[in-house]
């Protein structure tokens, strides 16, 4: 009766053991865990910027550089 009772016990313990576990810190794909403990989606840091558009805050995107002014020359744009 003693062994039925320790084999029992044992197969409970063991459904507990083999229980899945939780994912406490773990805010899922796409996402981290900020400084303040709020899960916060990743940005990608991959911007890509149009030449010859106009972004508010900086200016033109010309040739790798920020130019603040454009005027038209013979048909063409010229960035100041």
């Amino acid at each position: 009766m003693k062994a039925l009772i320790a084999l029992g016990a044992a197969a409970l313990f063991a459904t507990a053991a083999a229980s899945p576990a939780d994912a406490r810190q773990g805010c899922g794909p796409g996402f981290h865990r900020a400084p303040n403990g709020m899960c916060r989606p990743n940005r990608d840091m991959r911007v890509v910027y149009v030449e010859g558009r106009y972004y508010p805050g900086h200016g033109y995107w010309w040739h790798n550089q920020w130019r603040h002014h454009r005027q038209r020359r013979n048909g063409v744009w010229i960035y100041l």
